[in-house]
């Protein structure tokens, strides 16, 4: 269980995120299409998992915006945007954004990700929705960097996941 904030109050998630070194979870998540996408789907790239809360709040918004520019320039690198928000909202926001080079990815069908990678909030008022954390594989769905943002409303650390790319 990892404890973090949100405004300052103290909520948990499920667990831990995986260890660096660590063979990435798989799963099967729902797209935009309302179709399933599994982490198999993008086997021989290399990974950015952004995992947060809603898209309809502002840090979120931010993380996906700043995400999306940074992938125009990443080569063989997927951007998996990964929330518990429906597809609609997730391809709404892209859409009305522009933002052609992140995949929004929901868990609404497929909670057992948040379990699965510790990113499950388990308490408090915005208990079942995932925590921002980033996490990034190599192009062998090794887990080479991790960050489980420590404040619910602060913004993850891009820098530290785009130089492992």
């Amino acid at each position: 269980m990892a404890t973090i904030t949100l405004e300052g109050n103290e909520i948990h998630t499920v667990g831990e995120l995986p260890a660096v070194g660590s063979d990435a979870p798989t799963f099967t998540l729902t797209n935009g299409e309302m179709g399933e996408t599994s982490l198999a789907d993008y086997a021989g790239k290399k990974i950015v998992l952004n995992i947060f809360p809603s898209i309809d709040t502002g840090v979120c918004a931010e993380s996906t915006r700043r995400f999306n520019t940074a992938a125009g320039s990443l080569d063989d690198t997927v951007v998996l945007c990964i929330s518990a928000d429906l597809p609609f909202a997730l391809s709404r926001f892209c859409g009305a954004e522009n933002l052609n080079n992140v995949i929004t990815l929901s868990t609404f069908r497929n909670p057992e990700f948040g379990d699965d990678y510790g990113v499950r909030i388990s308490d408090g008022p915005i208990a079942g929705l995932m925590s921002r954390a980033v996490i990034v594989l190599d192009a062998s769905g090794k887990v080479i960097h991790t960050e489980q943002v420590p404040e619910i409303v602060q913004e993850p650390d891009y820098d530290a996941a785009l130089t492992k790319l």
